[in-house]
């Protein structure tokens, strides 16, 4: 069994101190470290922003794409070896401004891949604009007199546009978001984990306290295959009403399950071989 050391490279972290992408590394790692992730049976793939070093940070087989492309680059990935775990790390501004198409088209079609959503509601790569799901009125250096625009709920869009798993957590609690991302990855579909993740540096509004004292999580009671409690869900927002946990949760047929050309043998075993071991083995 892997610990987490063998999941450290030789960079740095880098963010900034108290970033909620660092509980986003710790659940990630400790998820890797539970189910056993390598570089035989997983691979990752990340848009543009900060949430996008964290491959550099995690020493598994990684891919780095365009702005807004990292489900894309996912998708090849996941047709050309369904039998590969493949997760997506990406950000509010990179899933759903450049990237909003395809994450619409990867959910209608229930790509078998685990989105893990680093949402701190701002561009804080490029130091701090306002980003899709930022709130109305929210005051940036690109709206000085506040977002004339209502904010994408990203798990609503992803219910809507047929994803089959969506999930969310508190980047501050790195044992759920653990859990969460473990369920995720799982699950045989498209799935959705909203991490809130607060960016201490350019967001004042979602910070590490505005969420430890508005989340509750969902409780046993709650029904994960009624997509309409789901939806009703993800309409609270506010004071005390920030509900963690799985939103939804069902089978569906997977797209690789639907393509007879991969269905029974993953397309990188149909293709001609040549022996790469040696030096696939220097990053092992």
């Amino acid at each position: 069994m892997p610990s987490i050391k063998d999941y450290k490279t030789p960079i740095d972290i880098n963010w900034c101190p108290s970033c909620g992408n660092f509980g986003i590394w710790k659940a990630f790692v400790d998820a890797a470290v539970q189910e056993g992730w390598n570089n035989r049976n997983t691979v990752l793939a990340a848009g543009i922003g900060c949430h996008g070093h964290i491959v550099n940070f995690v020493k598994l087989t990684s891919f780095e794409g365009l702005h807004g492309r990292a489900l894309p680059l996912a998708a090849g990935i996941k047709m050309s070896n369904h039998e590969l775990n493949v997760l997506v790390f990406t950000g509010d501004g990179d899933l759903l401004a450049e990237g909003g198409n395809h994450f619409i088209h990867a959910a209608r079609r229930n790509q078998d891949i685990t989105v893990i959503l680093h949402d701190n509601a701002v561009y804080g790569l490029t130091t701090g604009q306002t980003s899709p799901t930022s709130p109305k009125g929210y005051r940036s250096k690109s709206t000085p007199q506040g977002n004339p625009e209502e904010p994408i709920n990203p798990l609503r869009l992803a219910l809507a546009s047929g994803a089959t798993f969506l999930a969310r957590s508190y980047a501050g609690d790195a044992k759920m978001t653990a859990e969460m991302i473990v369920r995720a990855n799982r699950h045989k579909g498209f799935a959705v984990v909203q991490a809130l993740q607060p960016c201490v540096v350019f967001n004042k509004v979602y910070t590490h306290a505005f969420y430890r004292e508005n989340i509750y999580r969902l409780g046993e009671d709650y029904c994960r295959t009624d997509k309409s409690a789901a939806f009703e869900k993800t309409m609270e927002w506010g004071e005390k009403k920030i509900p963690v946990g799985i939103f939804y949760e069902v089978r569906e047929p997977t797209y690789e399950e639907q393509l007879p050309q991969i269905k029974e043998i993953p397309l990188i075993k149909q293709l001609l071989k040549r022996d790469i071991s040696k030096l696939m083995n220097k990053y092992i």
